[in-house]
């Protein structure tokens, strides 16, 4: 994205919704993929910021939900449950951030995350 380009309001509110749309899987299963993916394909072609940003939220969503699918093994041995919660708690604390940040037209990296959309 280019540096002087400006962010509207319309396009800070849907990149911020890409992020938070990831709380839907709060409600059912895989919502904080789908969630985050209706966000991205309802606005990516017209908007490069909103592109980013969901972009960077699937990633996201998705590494967190292979990490859990790897962990969940190890619950059998109680190792996995720390790192299972903690895992979860690292998940909200960095959607709310990335979307205070989108909010406000600046970047976030999410860490951890796996690039599989570029």
């Amino acid at each position: 994205m280019e540096d002087n380009y400006i962010i509207t309001e319309n396009e800070k509110n849907w990149a911020m919704a890409c992020h938070l749309a990831a709380f839907a899987g709060s409600f059912f299963p895989l919502g904080n993929v789908i969630g985050p993916l209706i966000c991205w394909l309802a606005r990516k072609e017209s908007s490069s910021w909103v592109d980013q940003n969901g972009k960077s939220s699937l990633n996201f969503q998705i590494s967190i939900l292979l990490y859990m699918i790897l962990i969940i093994p190890l619950c059998f041995i109680v190792v996995g449950i720390p790192m299972i919660i903690v895992l979860w708690i690292t998940s909200v604390i960095c959607t709310i951030m990335a979307s205070i940040k989108a909010s406000k037209g600046e970047k976030f990296k999410y860490p951890l995350s796996i690039p599989f959309f570029q």
